[in-house]
């Protein structure tokens, strides 16, 4: 058989030594047990499809698609191994010669279409509000219900209103200028969570900052890259480089509320191979990192709450990024941080997999669940709107009384005075 994809040069596969550090670092091996399902594995798959040794079957295919690309693989890995670059190549090679078949191949089309694009954005928001989000809570909570139907529903009524407010193109501090931000908004972030921006705009600017807001609110390409469509990904991620560079200052920072996008922008010079996407790749920061290393004007006000942290892959893996948002929670006096059993493993959410794999995602989701409600925690916060989403339905389904919500909530109900307004 001869080789029929090309996803990385040799060396890249023969990194990985297979000393098995990774697999309880795994979700999808810690889920199911199996070797084809674990970092390991996948790795040995792709190595053995690029060498021609097996063909790219359903079943092979299969288990490639259930990688969450979260990369806590990495971070588990004493060798080095790139596995996030490795799977991330492999995806659109598999896209361009596998044909998938039936709901898959519909569902991931309804996705790119709906998700990245401002027209279906527009689609989603109308359908959201005309939810009858009573009768799906009822139906998320109830166990005579099949468990595939429930999680749509917990899903569905777990989606924020559309939020109807905008931004300012600039949002000024009342003091000195620490320094110019450009805030990149995203699309389902600022969809469905532009309160949230909102407040990182005004928590920026309260610490100094002065903020930009790009014109074009539009996807980044993280939801097409997860979707091995990196010709599509590339052309957005194109797109928010040229709005970046239309700002009338080169800001010193490039800053997202959502930790998939982050992840994204940082690698734009590998998506991109230009010299202006990597010194946008350069400057991503995720708003909790920036704003650990400002200092607020005022003091926060108390907060009596036991509040519990779940770290999105993509920003404790991806971004190397866990501190900044403990530490900015931890300030905040009356709050009080207890830890998370396995914080750092995956909540199912992962960009468009809770949608193109929902039984993996549903049981991701249920675990996640059962060490949040041991915390005994009121609040659990993420920094990612995904994360937020999926950890919302769980507990919806657990009918659990717990509230999700975005550390930059917290922190502006903390922080920021009512004198505080967008100008």
């Amino acid at each position: 058989m001869t080789g029929q994809i090309a996803i990385a040069p040799e060396e890249r596969f023969l990194d990985c030594v297979h000393c098995g550090l990774c697999l309880t670092a795994c979700p999808t091996y810690l889920t199911n047990g199996m070797e084809a399902d674990s970092p390991r594995g996948r790795i040995y798959l792709m190595r053995e499809l690029q060498a021609g040794r097996i063909a790219p079957t359903d079943d092979i295919v299969r288990h490639l698609d259930l990688c969450l690309g979260c990369r806590a693989c990495e971070t588990a890995c004493p060798s080095g191994v790139q596995y996030g670059t490795l799977i991330e190549a492999a995806r659109p090679a598999i896209e361009a010669i596998h044909r998938r078949r039936g709901l898959p191949r519909i569902t991931r089309k309804a996705i790119g279409g709906i998700l990245a694009s401002p027209g279906g954005q527009r689609w989603l928001a109308r359908a959201a509000r005309g939810m009858p989000r009573t009768a799906l809570s009822a139906i998320a909570r109830s166990p005579r219900w099949p468990d595939a139907l429930r999680y749509w529903a917990a899903m569905a009524a777990a989606l924020p209103s559309p939020w109807r407010g905008a931004l300012p193109p600039v949002v000024e501090p009342r003091g000195p200028v620490r320094a110019d931000v450009a805030l990149l908004t995203g699309c389902i972030a600022n969809t469905f969570f532009g309160s949230t921006n909102q407040n990182a705009a005004r928590l920026l600017a309260h610490a100094g900052f002065r903020v930009h807001i790009p014109p074009a609110s539009q996807c980044c390409g993280a939801l097409l890259l997860h979707l091995g469509r990196r010709q599509e990904a590339a052309a957005l991620a194109g797109r928010t480089v040229e709005a970046l560079r239309a700002l009338p200052v080169d800001p010193t920072a490039v800053v997202t509320t959502a930790a998939g996008c982050g992840a994204v922008v940082r690698e734009y010079e590998a998506l991109l191979g230009d010299a202006a996407s990597a010194a946008i790749g350069a400057r991503a920061r995720d708003v909790t990192s920036l704003l650990a290393e400002a200092a607020f004007p005022t003091q926060p006000t108390r907060m009596d709450k036991v509040v519990t942290y779940h770290d999105p892959c993509h920003l404790a893996h991806a971004q190397g990024v866990r501190d900044a948002p403990r530490a900015l929670l931890r300030d905040i006096p009356g709050l009080q941080l207890v830890d998370l059993f396995e914080a750092d493993i995956c909540c199912g959410s992962a960009g468009t997999y809770s949608a193109t794999e929902p039984a993996m995602a549903r049981q991701l989701m249920l675990r996640k669940i059962e060490h949040i409600l041991h915390t005994g925690a009121d609040i659990v916060t993420t920094p990612n709107p995904g994360c937020l989403l999926q950890i919302r339905a769980g507990l919806l389904i657990r009918d659990a009384p717990v509230t999700a919500v975005h550390p930059v909530d917290l922190l502006a109900a903390a922080y920021l005075p009512r004198a505080i307004e967008l100008i």
